[in-house]
């Protein structure tokens, strides 16, 4: 089974996991489920996707993850898994091919360190999209952001490297990414200067990345889905 729409409050619950595949409860315009999404779709792990009304959220999917967030995961064997950093860590490790986490300890520990620090920048993302959307003056919080993107920049700069992690696309690539897929829905564009080379560089070949592309909504969808969740009524089957 895989639903596209999404289950709200009084739906059935879906019947069990079919041996062979893992299913991912998730939501098309959620970041932190993307995450999980794009893991799934670069390491080629055959799996379903249920899509979650987090409005309204079923009784069932409150039962499997109390905190009613999304992604989920859930195996054949009943196994739930949730959070989506663990989420990315636990397919990572359970299905060896393509890894995308590094094989030391260290370097290991320097993408979550990173992580860590891109975790303090994401809240500025919304801070600005939803402060503009309300007539706020967001000036202080976009100035904020555009530091955070000169560190970022820095740090690609200093490694001579094409991505975070190197130069090819690990798991650090993709637990950032989905934020920047919404740099122009959200109004943030302004914030990547040309100062910021590495950066946009980073961007355009993340564009290109398979998983990325298999996923990606347009500028339009993103668009109309946050000015939804503005306003309090989010679309979450818009397009659909």
């Amino acid at each position: 089974m895989t639903s596209e729409k999404c289950l709200a409050k009084g739906s059935s619950k879906p019947g069990p996991v079919p041996k062979g595949l893992i299913r991912v409860y998730s939501m098309r315009f959620c970041p932190f489920a993307q995450r999980t999404r794009l893991v799934l779709n670069a390491k080629g792990i055959k799996h379903e996707t249920i899509n979650i009304h987090l409005k309204e959220k079923p009784e069932w999917y409150l039962e499997m993850n109390p905190l009613g967030q999304v992604p989920t995961l859930e195996t054949s064997d009943g196994e739930v898994i949730y959070e989506s950093s663990i989420t990315c860590e636990y397919l990572d490790e359970e299905y060896p091919q393509n890894k995308l986490l590094p094989s030391s300890p260290y370097g290991k520990a320097q993408q979550k360190m990173m992580l860590e620090y891109f975790s303090k920048v994401i809240p500025l993302f919304y801070k600005i999209a939803f402060g503009k959307a309300k007539g706020e003056d967001v000036s202080g919080v976009e100035a904020e952001l555009k530091e955070k993107f000169t560190k970022l920049n820095k740090d690609l700069a200093k490694k001579e490297t094409k991505y975070f992690g190197g130069d090819s696309i690990t798991m650090i690539d993709y637990l950032m990414w989905p934020w920047f897929e919404r740099l122009g829905p959200y109004g943030l564009k302004n914030c990547l200067e040309e100062q910021h080379c590495e950066l946009q560089k980073w961007i355009a070949r993340m564009m290109e990345d398979p998983a990325v592309k298999t996923i990606m909504h347009c500028e339009e969808n993103h668009t109309a889905f946050i000015k939804s969740f503005a306003e309090g009524k989010p679309d979450y089957d818009y397009g659909l």
